[in-house]
């Protein structure tokens, strides 16, 4: 009989546990085990209470409903009930005390679970102790917000249409309450698919006689000059650099698509006019790839802009299929998913948790991010092999984290502008959007001590 502590003093998460060694050992009250078990309840508590029933969500392949089970076990934070992520284990599998409140929620959202009492609570944490497993407790539920134009509509995004459907609640914030440091408000914040550069995710040549861009550009003008901005380029720089702001006083942010390219290209372009006449009345500044301040960025370095109005691309970062080239389809572009260690790199170990090692592929204005164009310092999570193209990074910048994610919708290989919504509750068990749930509960896996 023995006993193991593993204490991890990982910036993001502390993670205490006690394994017993139990299969030979009688229990009873005076047996060297009973001795441990107490011993384990009293150092470790409640989560690893191993007298209190659990209730278990797997989330391998029998989990009938994936994205609704994020929306559970935010649920249960938010009504004060710890949960355990056990990372690795079962796909990702979520533990908590059982109580039946919990239970019927999880009736309601269709989520399957499991009963399980303290033994074999005491099994899965022996188990996990001797594989590439871990157990990350959640501790609060983290409030979340979502940058993204008032007149957008909620299929047009991925991560919304995630957050609707697991029903996790999310404020919406545009530029006025990122410029008023209304940021500091949240512990989570997604980017909706924004051009940061002011260019209009260069659609001008493709749509720009269209009522709908032409409403947009008016409405974007309005709003820059209300806020003191001479042009939009201009507030749309000073947005992105509130939001690294943020990120460096201990935020974490999640963007898919063009906002996370653009994003780093408006840090990079600070005091430099890139934008072309047909965007903003003016031409761009001379020698502006010269210009560029890589210093600035969080994700890309060196990479090469676009400089051309009418070509639907913003730099070199994106891999992107050539205009007029036959795309190759989801299966043919599917990203696989890195193993990092549970115990030693819990926070990629947590944006990857998966019921599956390779997810099928989807393309955006941003489809894939160039592996030369990546900072030394980030991290990659997912690739399409034997390719130079990178889907899924997420690095570091001062306290905070943030994680870029490829592409338009999981599930919508080639998403056009006025596409109907992707039907979630018809792919509920989508490992693509469950990469962008997994983003949602990182924050709850450590206390925030942001600065205002």
């Amino acid at each position: 009989m023995k006993i193991q502590v593993r204490l991890f003093r990982d910036n993001s998460v502390a993670i205490a546990r006690g394994v017993m060694d139990f299969n030979n050992a009688p229990c009873t009250t005076s047996s060297p085990l009973f001795r441990v078990m107490v011993l384990a309840l009293c150092l470790f508590g409640a989560p690893s209470n191993a007298a209190a029933d659990k209730l278990l969500v797997p989330m391998d392949l029998g989990q009938a409903n994936h994205l609704k089970a994020y929306g559970l076990a935010y649920w249960a934070l938010q009504h004060n009930i710890e949960v355990e992520w056990l990372l690795n284990y079962r796909g990702g599998a979520f533990m908590m005390d059982y109580v039946e409140s919990a239970a019927g929620e999880g009736r309601l959202r269709d989520v399957d679970f499991e009963r399980i009492n303290g033994a074999e609570a005491v099994r899965i944490y022996a188990e996990i102790e001797q594989g590439n497993m871990s157990s990350v407790r959640l501790e609060k539920a983290p409030k979340i917000a979502v940058y993204t134009p008032p007149n957008r509509q909620p299929w047009d995004d991925a991560v919304t249409l995630a957050l609707s459907y697991a029903e996790i609640p999310y404020d919406i914030l545009w530029d006025e309450e990122v410029l008023a440091g209304k940021l500091s408000e949240y512990d989570w914040l997604h980017l909706h698919h924004e051009d940061f550069t002011g260019q209009y995710g260069k659609f001008y040549r493709s749509h720009g006689r269209e009522l709908w861009y032409r409403r947009q550009q008016a409405q974007y003008e309005s709003l820059a000059k209300r806020l003191g901005f001479r042009k939009v380029s201009v507030e749309k720089g000073a947005v992105a650099r509130a939001i690294l702001k943020y990120i460096s006083n201990g935020g974490f942010v999640f963007a898919m698509c063009s906002a996370t390219d653009t994003f780093d290209i408006a840090l990079a372009a600070t005091g430099v006019d890139i934008v072309d006449t047909v965007y903003d009345g003016d031409p761009p500044d001379r020698d502006v790839q010269a210009r560029l301040d890589y210093s600035r960025t969080i994700a890309f370095e060196d990479f090469s802009l676009v400089t051309d109005p009418m070509e639907y691309e913003h730099a070199d970062i994106d891999v992107s299929p050539a205009t007029g080239a036959q795309f190759r389809g989801p299966d043919a572009d599917a990203f696989t998913l890195f193993e990092f260690s549970a115990k030693f790199d819990p926070v990629p170990a947590m944006l990857t948790q998966n019921h599956v090692p390779v997810v099928r592929g989807f393309l955006g204005q941003t489809t894939a991010f160039r592996r030369s164009r990546i900072k030394k310092s980030v991290t990659i999570m997912g690739e399409v092999s034997g390719t130079d193209q990178v889907k899924y990074i997420h690095g570091n910048v001062g306290q905070g984290t943030f994680t870029f994610y490829a592409g338009h919708d999981p599930e919508d290989y080639r998403h056009f502008v006025g596409d109907p919504p992707t039907e979630l509750a018809l792919r509920r068990n989508s490992p693509g959007y469950r990469l962008i749930l997994n983003n949602i509960l990182f924050p709850a896996a450590r206390k925030q001590k942001r600065k205002t």
